[in-house]
């Protein structure tokens, strides 16, 4: 019999095109003449990414600005999970937008039961950690499993990856 082939699903983005697009957006705020005054800062740390502004009608450019730039770079738009944009004093809005990356619990055990339903005895999921673990003796269900996650990608709040295949 042939051993068991698996493959991961997990949520991650590739951090040094995150901070090639901020760079970018950086560049381009600066050029642009109408965000030229508008005094406006992105601040990228490891888990959130702050923009800061003069006004609402800034925020929405600087915000279209950094997702058309993350789209080229395909990075996913689902990375981004923005918070409600606030005002800091000084006639200065501020919006915090947290990064996304890893599968919490909750839709690790949605995963896995889906998978469970889809491909019941002929597929295993096994959560482990941030992952969910794939394993089947049949490499054509693994395909299987991969193309029906990919059809239901626009139902989870994270975008989804498949590595290790084995």
């Amino acid at each position: 019999m042939a051993s068991e082939s698996t493959f991961d699903i997990v949520s991650e983005f590739d951090r040094q095109e995150l901070v090639n697009v901020v760079d970018q957006t950086r560049r381009e705020v600066g050029t642009r003449y109408d965000l030229k005054d508008s005094k406006t800062t992105l601040e990228l740390s490891e888990t959130e990414l702050v923009i800061t502004t003069s006004s609402e009608m800034h925020l929405q450019s600087v915000r279209e600005i950094l997702e058309t730039k993350a789209l080229r770079r395909n990075l996913s738009l689902k990375i981004f999970s923005y918070g409600k944009a606030e005002e800091i004093g000084g006639m200065r809005i501020r919006q915090v937008a947290t990064l996304q990356q890893g599968i919490d619990s909750e839709l690790a055990k949605k995963l896995q039961k889906m998978i469970r339903d889809e491909f019941p005895k002929k597929v295993q999921a096994r959560i482990q950690g941030d992952a969910v673990r794939v394993g089947s003796k049949s490499r054509d269900e693994l395909q299987g499993v991969i193309q029906f996650l990919r059809e239901q990608e626009q139902d989870f709040p994270v975008p989804l990856q498949f590595t290790n295949y084995r």
